[in-house]
């Protein structure tokens, strides 16, 4: 098993706890489970590609066109450069701050990646 199937049961914890935060009406919270979600999920193609569809859909539900347009580019490049580890390490993925920014990584996200390392390793 890879990154991938280690890395999902953590990142869909992540988007459920955006889902809720979105239904209680906190659209600040909820973006940041995705964030985090992205952040966890950023080694896999696939997991980092359904964190910037869920925030590219979040931005049509919000009509808020720069998120649109910027989660559209970011698919983009989750798709064409995650395979060849071309991503910036941390990086939230929200249009709130550049695509091509390193960021650190929350003390909480670390404990979850080395977990997700550990189990790769075993």
């Amino acid at each position: 098993m890879g990154y991938t199937d280690h890395a999902k049961p953590f990142v869909l914890e992540k988007i459920a706890l955006a889902e809720q935060a979105r239904k209680n009406g906190n659209e600040q919270k909820a973006f940041g489970f995705l964030e985090d979600a992205h952040v966890i999920g950023q080694k896999s193609t696939y997991l980092h590609c359904l964190v910037h569809c869920l925030m590219l859909k979040q931005g049509f539900s919000k009509l808020n066109l720069m998120e649109i347009v910027g989660q559209a580019f970011r698919l983009i490049g989750a798709f064409t450069k995650t395979r060849i580890g071309l991503l910036p390490t941390g990086n939230t993925g929200g249009v709130n701050v550049s695509p091509f920014k390193a960021m650190p990584i929350s003390a909480d996200n670390q404990k979850i990646i080395k977990a997700i390392e550990r189990q790769i390793q075993h």
